[in-house]
């Protein structure tokens, strides 16, 4: 049939019903059921070999690896000095004295029988005169004539836990019965090391901020990266009827991922170093005694599993923010575009 504005033919298939505007189909963008009928596959926005790949993989990677490094090692500490404090405040110790008209041995007997006596106390346990000279030897040194001195003498008391005494009460009454004796309850030394203990978790929190900081940067400057080395894809889906939000979803998606990976890649050579800490401090020349002070330190060296579901929470925050940025990110730089 041949076609009343010329002479070429045309298929009958071509013609609009009555009644109806020619309708140009191939302009219309594809709707969810073209996509689902086409099977829902589709090349990637973000190519993977893009500028958003193996580097920034890389990059985040090592962000990772120090929030990582930086959650456990307060974690341990935290978990050290939570055990120090425990210790502490479960046992005070009283001094007595020396004076010439006082036989120590049986002073140290009433005290002892006194301070069982009382609520609160557990145990109680009397320390020899060597190691009274123990305890002096860091700061004098060893000496022979240290068993010669007129030193204190001590008494370990071990309190109840769930019900300690009061300490007040009981160092008055110690004082006005015994004279020379006195009650050291530690608490100088409990608010020494929670003092610390802030500190460094302050410090590990400040790390983590600035890493967050590190990393939400280089998640714009590559999500900048990729909008310009995709633009021309952006403008098709654009004109084929994408909406910002479908355009922002493929980014999140990709940098999801990216995240993901990454995020694993970091917190599993983080772990790495958790175990080999022992066996470096070894290898480094670290004796019996170096494991001592560091145990004391950081315990093990190595985390238990509420550590590992630390180092999986950073993971999660890495891989959000990751999401979360390019978003945000995208969203910025298409309404620019659009004024």
């Amino acid at each position: 049939m041949a076609s009343q504005f010329g002479n070429e033919p045309y298929d009958e298939m071509d013609v609009p019903p009555t009644g109806s505007p020619t309708v140009r189909r191939d302009l219309y963008a594809p709707t969810r059921e073209d996509r689902r009928e086409a099977g829902g596959a589709h090349s990637p926005v973000v190519p993977a070999g893009s500028v958003t790949g193996r580097s920034l993989t890389l990059v985040i990677a090592i962000m990772c690896f120090l929030a990582c490094l930086t959650a456990g090692a307060v974690y341990m500490i935290n978990q050290s000095a939570d055990a120090w404090l425990r210790d502490v405040a479960s046992e005070v110790t009283v001094q007595i004295l020396p004076r010439e008209d006082r036989d120590m041995e049986q002073t140290l007997a009433e005290v002892a029988t006194f301070l069982a006596r009382q609520p609160g106390v557990e145990t109680t346990r009397t320390l020899s005169t060597q190691t009274s000279v123990d305890l002096l030897e860091p700061w004098l040194g060893q000496s022979d004539a240290l068993q010669s001195l007129p030193l204190p003498r001590l008494i370990a008391v071990q309190l109840k836990r769930d019900a300690p005494p009061d300490f007040g009460a009981l160092s008055k009454e110690l004082a006005g019965k015994f004279q020379g004796a006195s009650l050291d309850d530690h608490r100088q030394w409990q608010q020494q090391i929670k003092t610390v203990t802030r500190s460094l978790a302050l410090g590990g929190i400040a790390i983590l901020l600035l890493v967050a900081a590190a990393t939400t940067a280089i998640i714009v400057s590559a999500t900048r990266s990729a909008m310009a080395s995709n633009r021309e894809i952006v403008e098709v889906l654009h004109f084929v009827g994408a909406t910002d939000g479908f355009i922002a979803r493929e980014f999140e998606k990709h940098f999801l991922n990216l995240g993901v990976r990454a995020g694993l890649l970091g917190a599993g050579s983080a772990m790495m170093v958790f175990f080999t800490i022992p066996l470096v401090t070894m290898l480094m020349g670290g004796g019996s005694m170096t494991e001592i002070e560091l145990n004391r330190l950081i315990g093990t060296g190595t985390l238990d599993l509420a550590g590992y579901v630390l180092l999986g929470i950073v993971v999660i925050v890495i891989a959000a923010l990751c999401m979360l940025t390019s978003r945000f990110g995208v969203y910025r730089i298409l309404n620019s575009s659009a004024d």
